[in-house]
């Protein structure tokens, strides 16, 4: 891991009244740059060659016949995401007074072990806590937050014989490096028939199903609750809620069961592959259930890592038939789903803030204030 003095000392080079900040062009970046934007930071998207359209055409800021549209001022077009690694980019990107925001992607393309160690550009957010996301590959997982955290989880089930109940089994997917091969299965043997077909489609692996986490199916609407940690403030804030659309899984729904079974083996285990979110409220008789467990992780996390918690993460959850909530995923950084309230902001952090509040200005308003306080340290890793 760089440490935090090395990062504090690059930042002493940096001209903050000109501090640009940056993100992968992927994932939540538009509401980064859009919430950068708001609160008047130039933006930077750093791009993979033929993935850069949406920030270098369609977002990129420019004047049209009076007219001033987009959010991102540079786009930074590298042949792939992981060159952002290369010494000379990462100088690039110094020169440039840029402030990074980590989002999944990021962590995905460019590696963990390259973030935590060779990343020499300063990040907004916990750069200590990103590996907990890889939640097959490391003990000090999510999972194993929750645990020594208090927050409820679906049980585990560690021998897939041992299933008992309707089960999620959630393995990656072999070809796609952001996504999960997920099925369900009520026994042992519909989860080696349902397995079966899924190699047979090339969506997992023998050896990725040997490492599948196998848990509890919680029946329920899912909740991904956006929360806003402030080390200058010591508060937890609410942002957004939001929840899923998955590619197939939504359009088999719309049919009537009997046409669900009819349908050919090739495409009849659905494939949950996040493709888009939507925006959600909750009873506010249940939001004193939802607080507790943002609390309980950020406690944690300032015992268990060096900075604790910085800024944006997310708590992604079922409610049972009981009003309980049980978290299956904790995302370390901006979440995945916070562009469906850029521009506009959410009914919570509106009503929290007093103004239009997306995820993504809050965190460029950290920023903001950050650099006004002279506490640019607490926010940057």
């Amino acid at each position: 891991m760089i440490k935090r003095k090395e990062i504090l000392k690059i930042l002493d080079d940096y001209d903050l009244d000109n501090a640009v900040v940056g993100v992968l062009g992927s994932h939540s970046a538009l509401d980064v740059c859009d919430g950068a934007k708001d609160e008047g930071f130039p933006t930077l998207a750093v791009c993979q060659k033929g993935r850069d359209e949406t920030y270098s055409k369609y977002f990129r800021t420019r004047r049209v016949n009076g007219l001033e549209k987009g959010v991102v001022d540079e786009c930074m077009t590298l042949p792939k995401f992981k060159d952002i690694m290369k010494a000379q980019v990462q100088k690039e990107l110094r020169g440039d007074n840029v402030l990074f925001v980590p989002n999944r992607s990021f962590v995905v393309y460019a590696g963990i072990d390259n973030v935590e160690d060779k990343f020499r550009v300063p990040l907004i957010g916990s750069r200590d806590m990103l590996r907990m996301e890889d939640r097959d590959r490391e003990e000090k997982n999510y999972y194993w937050v929750c645990e020594r955290a208090g927050i409820p989880a679906p049980r585990k089930y560690e021998d897939p014989e041992d299933i008992d109940t309707l089960v999620m089994v959630k393995p990656h997917h072999a070809k796609m490096p952001l996504e999960r091969g997920f099925f369900t299965a009520t026994n042992y043997k519909e989860y080696r028939e349902k397995a079966e077909r899924l190699i047979k489609r090339g969506v997992i692996t023998r050896k990725i199903l040997e490492d599948a986490r196998i848990e509890q199916y919680v029946i329920g609407p899912v909740f991904n609750f956006n929360f806003f940690y402030s080390p200058i403030d010591d508060e937890v804030e609410l942002c957004a809620i939001d929840w899923r659309f998955e590619s197939n899984l939504d359009g088999m729904v719309r049919i009537p069961a009997a046409q669900q079974m009819e349908l050919p083996d090739s495409i009849k285990e659905p494939l949950m592959v996040i493709v888009g979110h939507s925006t959600a409220t909750l009873r506010e008789s249940l939001l004193e259930k939802v607080y507790p467990l943002a609390e309980k992780f950020v406690q944690f996390a300032k015992k268990e890592y060096g900075r604790g918690i910085i800024g944006p993460f997310c708590l992604q959850t079922i409610v049972d038939k009981d009003m309980n909530f049980w978290t299956y995923d904790i995302a370390t950084r901006i979440g995945g789903g916070t562009n469906i309230h850029m521009n506009m902001g959410h009914p919570y952090s509106n009503t929290l803030l007093g103004d239009n509040m997306s995820s993504g200005r809050r965190l460029a308003l950290e920023i903001r204030r950050a650099i006004d306080l002279g506490k640019i340290d607490k926010i940057v890793t």
